[in-house]
């Protein structure tokens, strides 16, 4: 069942995709060489914390951090460790959400350490881009398809895969709402949009090939070719005056 969110449910979405992109933009920051991914869930944890907030990833299906924190080939789901460090020349792909007001923001991001190849940082601008022209689809009258062609086709076109296995869904008192968002697909097929459904759009980018295999702790996901993969996301509106962005960050 898709949930219609009321301009007064979406003003709470407002707070909490807030605090989830402004957590996000700190955990960025917060990124350098020899950092545990452990130490950047921590204080990520405590930003969130410290705004009112609960991280929505802690304990959300037995999920063990507080965001989930992916290095270079692992796409998604990667549990924050003392034994994993960050390194120069990484790309880490951070991932968090908050709850606050009975309801979740969610958003990703893929940061670069230092300086990172050229490979990596083109793969890390198309899957940027490809996200936003997803959102440019999220309008009334169109179709989940639409915004599902618009990533996959700017993405395929430089030869990358597309992560089939996962998808973007709806968020609002759950984490995870019908409908599920793809990254690949027909325009002008799936779920009709109409104004008040909230999405999570989020393009998982391969540099090469689309298959994913999953750790053996359950939870981290890596290409299955060993490429490096990419991850953006961010948790969108649909309104009457377009797609509306509810995580963006505003501190600086």
């Amino acid at each position: 069942m898709i949930h219609i969110k009321s301009e007064s449910e979406l003003e709470k979405m407002r707070t909490a995709g807030r605090i989830s992109a402004n957590a996000l933009h700190y955990g960025g920051q917060c990124l350098k060489d020899g950092m545990s991914t452990y130490e950047l869930d921590k204080l990520i944890h405590d930003y969130i914390v410290k705004n009112g907030a609960k991280p929505s990833f802690l304990g959300l299906y037995g999920f063990k951090g507080s965001a989930c924190i992916s290095i270079n080939d692992k796409v998604i789901h990667g549990i924050p460790s003392k034994k994993e460090y960050i390194k120069e020349g990484d790309i880490v792909s951070i991932d968090t959400g908050a709850f606050i007001d009975g309801f979740h923001g969610d958003n990703a991001y893929t940061f670069p350490v230092g300086k990172i190849s050229d490979d990596a940082r083109k793969l890390l601008e198309v899957t940027n881009r490809s996200l936003y022209l997803g959102i440019e689809q999220a309008v009334a009258g169109n179709r989940v398809g639409d915004i599902s062609h618009a990533v996959e086709a700017y993405c395929r076109s430089f030869g990358y895969g597309v992560v089939k296995n996962y998808t973007g869904h709806g968020v609002g008192r759950q984490m995870h709402e019908a409908p599920e968002v793809p990254n690949f697909g027909e325009p002008h097929k799936g779920v009709r949009l109409i104004n008040g459904m909230v999405i999570a759009i989020e393009p998982m980018i391969n540099a090469s090939g689309d298959e994913v295999f999953t750790q053996p702790d359950g939870w981290g996901v890596l290409t299955k070719t060993g490429s490096l993969s990419a991850h953006f996301e961010h948790t969108v509106a649909i309104t009457p005056n377009g797609p509306e962005i509810l995580t963006k960050p505003d501190i600086v």
